[in-house]
């Protein structure tokens, strides 16, 4: 079961690779893009972490489940009895796996994929808690003062770079996120720039047309990072 597992979750990263679409900012330029929000998710990462993955659920918590169904402890945790109270243990206690879940979860769905220069961050971020980890056990093993300093500082390195990419995570994931909450349904789609745009489907009750047949209101949001491209078309569906 576990080797089914990560075969699973070695396709699905193959599968990353493949995806057409594009944050519409990367990490380098989340705090440019959104400072207020990115000094949120670092000072209250974990309730930011709460809502975002709240929202990329569509705010049905009945499809919760832990970590998204990326770690092993998945399904497992009785996610279904008390799902607000495992969503919260999950961002508190797992915080990292609760960004990089909901990270995921969007790119899976809307077939976004990862830039190099995000990859590049990334590696580092663990490469920095790999090489405090290691210091620090050394620094334990031989008792030397100078050598427990250095790791003292490669940690402190290590936890500055980890809370400001998951913040910058954060950010990146936070305007796409905003037309999936009440219901909205979010398709992507390219851009000339290259550029994740969206489109937010919002649809409601309409009176019926001269023909008769009852419709629906289709508000069409195409949102871009360049003004100018933004449009709104209405639209009527019959059905």
């Amino acid at each position: 079961m576990a080797g089914a597992q990560t075969q699973a979750m070695l396709e699905k990263m193959e599968l990353r690779q493949s995806y057409r679409n594009v944050w519409h900012t990367d990490l380098t330029n989340a705090v440019a893009a959104d400072l207020p929000w990115c000094c949120l998710s670092l000072w209250c990462g974990p309730c930011v972490s709460y809502m975002l993955r709240r929202r990329a659920l569509y705010n049905d918590m009945s499809r919760y489940v832990c970590c998204a169904g990326y770690m092993p402890c998945s399904g497992k945790c009785g996610e279904s009895r008390c799902p607000e109270v495992c969503l919260a243990t999950e961002v508190f206690c797992c915080f990292g796996n609760s960004v990089a879940s909901t990270r995921f979860l969007l790119q899976d769905e809307f077939n976004i994929q990862t830039t190099q220069c995000d990859n590049c961050i990334i590696a580092f971020m663990f490469f920095l808690q790999q090489l405090a980890c290691i210091c620090s056990l050394v620094a334990c093993i031989v008792g030397n003062s100078e050598l427990s300093e250095v790791a003292h500082v490669i940690s402190c390195m290590s936890n500055l770079v980890y809370w400001t990419v998951c913040s910058c995570m954060q950010v990146i994931a936070h305007p796409l996120l905003i037309h999936v909450s009440s219901g909205i349904q979010v398709i992507p789609f390219l851009i000339k720039t290259h550029n994740l745009a969206y489109i937010a489907l919002q649809t409601s009750d309409a009176a019926q047309g001269g023909d008769g047949q009852e419709g629906r209101h289709v508000e069409h949001h195409v949102c871009a990072p360049d003004a100018a491209d933004v449009a709104l078309v209405n639209v009527r569906a019959c059905e």
